[in-house]
């Protein structure tokens, strides 16, 4: 299983690279401009795939090498390690067949997968360099996983398309209650904190010029949500401090 990880590790920027050579499709940036929401950040918050999959790729090298081979909880995460990169790399060519809902169901069971991860590494004191990476890349598919949802329902006609401050705003919200479970279930962990912000700082970026009505709100509403989240994860590691101080 170890080695699937690797494989999976490896075949994600492979596939990235293949999505903007459009061997697949259209690039996301063109399929992204056809289902235009006021939840979109700014075109430089993607650039974190490329740290993403780095991360990923040494954390895929490192869990096949000396002691941690051995190590029982990269063992036990494996499995779920795989399915969350496979999905992930899978995404891209759907993505690219404009095939939204299975994008979604996808992109869901990749983040769910990473976030278990994330989770069992944080509570088992895994790999450093795991609980590094995995994080990042969960907290990053967080925020993908309403955008996908808000673009696969104004393909689908099911959201409109001309009165997107309701059910983007929404959308905020029920992003903010994954977001800030999640972070508490990770006991505030900085790189899952800091994807999720970076996300949110980029939505407030692009969406404070945005042509789209609503797009000035939503954009000051994904800046208070980022805020939240910094002082939250603050206020969950000072806590976790005190508790080890009194150990």
């Amino acid at each position: 299983m170890r080695a699937l990880v690797l494989i999976a590790a490896l075949a994600m920027p492979v596939i990235a690279w293949l999505s903007q050579m459009e061997v697949f499709g259209p690039d996301q940036a063109t399929v992204s401009a056809r289902y235009p929401i006021v939840l979109v950040p700014a075109g430089y918050a993607f650039s974190i795939w490329g740290l993403v999959f780095l991360l990923d790729l040494v954390h895929a090298v490192r869990q096949t090498t000396g002691r941690r081979r051995h190590d029982p909880l990269l063992g036990r995460v494996a499995p779920a390690t795989a399915i969350g990169f496979g999905l992930t790399a899978l995404w891209m060519p759907l993505y690219a067949q404009e095939w939204l809902w299975a994008c979604l169901a996808v992109i869901v069971g990749a983040w769910a997968s990473l976030l278990w991860t994330a989770v069992a590494l944080a509570r088992g004191g895994g790999d450093g360099w795991a609980r590094l990476a995995i994080p990042l890349h969960a907290g990053w598919l967080t925020l993908a996983t309403f955008l996908n949802l808000a673009q696969a329902g104004l393909g689908a006609g099911l959201l409109p398309a001309d009165d997107q401050l309701g059910w983007s705003l929404g959308l905020l919200a029920v992003a903010a209650a994954v977001l800030l479970a999640a972070n508490r279930a990770l006991r505030g962990d900085a790189a899952y904190a800091a994807a999720a912000i970076w996300g949110l700082a980029a939505i407030h970026v692009e969406q404070s010029h945005g042509a789209l009505a609503g797009a000035g709100t939503v954009a000051w509403a994904a800046a208070a949500l980022a805020v939240l989240v910094a002082l939250q994860t603050l206020w969950l590691r000072l806590r976790k401090s005190r508790r080890h101080a009194h150990l």
